[in-house]
């Protein structure tokens, strides 16, 4: 009788019709990276966490290095720190007419990424790689950000007391800016521009992307 009744299971079993897998959740690294826009207003009464901070950085541990030499190293830069770090800076190198950031609307926070050796092919692998990373974390805990290369290393370096040369800035906060992506063909103007209180990114479309 048993073995009738698990005969019998069994049977019903490879007659049920297939069962249709959950679709899995699509888009999640697409959403990423369409809310990381460099923001260049943040708001005045958000401050950055050393946690996450902490937490931003830390990504590192985990993505490629080129030749997996590992050579970054980061000072983060928050709370009283930060202001002093604010007139050592520059942004908006498009919109030159409106002095960015604007006075009162600086970011909260900053990650200096310096290098263990000289700056080569190498290295500025690993720059982008972990910049784009950490500004993805960044969005992925609620914050915004921007990487900064337009400032004086050496300032920069007197300032925070730093032995290593200081290659990018990373500024972080809760963004203010109202940014609108604006898909172009590849012989348009790239440059981003303000339009009704909005901050315009213009982006090469797809087609114009793909070779062949």
């Amino acid at each position: 009788m048993a073995d009738n009744y698990i005969g019998r299971k069994m049977e019903e079993y490879f007659a049920r019709p297939a069962t249709p897998r959950p679709a899995h959740k699509t888009g999640g690294l697409l959403r990423l990276v369409t809310k990381n826009r460099s923001h260049r207003g943040y708001d005045p009464s958000f401050e950055v966490r050393d946690d996450q901070l902490r937490r931003i950085i830390g990504v590192n541990t985990r993505i490629a290095s080129a030749r997996n030499a590992q050579v970054l190293r980061f000072r983060p830069v928050a709370g009283e720190e930060a202001r002093r770090m604010h007139p050592l800076i520059r942004m908006g190198a498009a919109l030159p007419e409106l002095h960015l950031p604007v006075e009162g609307e600086e970011p909260s926070a900053y990650i200096i990424v310096c290098s263990t050796v000289g700056e080569d092919r190498y290295v500025d692998i690993d720059l982008g790689i972990s910049v784009q990373t950490m500004l993805l974390q960044a969005v992925e805990i609620g914050l915004n950000g921007i990487v900064i290369a337009a400032f004086d290393p050496e300032r920069v370096r007197r300032e925070f007391g730093l032995e290593l040369q200081p290659l990018l800035i990373v500024a972080l906060g809760r963004g203010t800016d109202r940014i609108e992506i604006r898909e172009i063909a590849a012989g348009e103007p790239h440059a981003y521009y303000r339009e009704e209180g909005r901050h315009i990114v213009p982006k090469v479309r797809v087609e114009d992307l793909i070779l062949g």
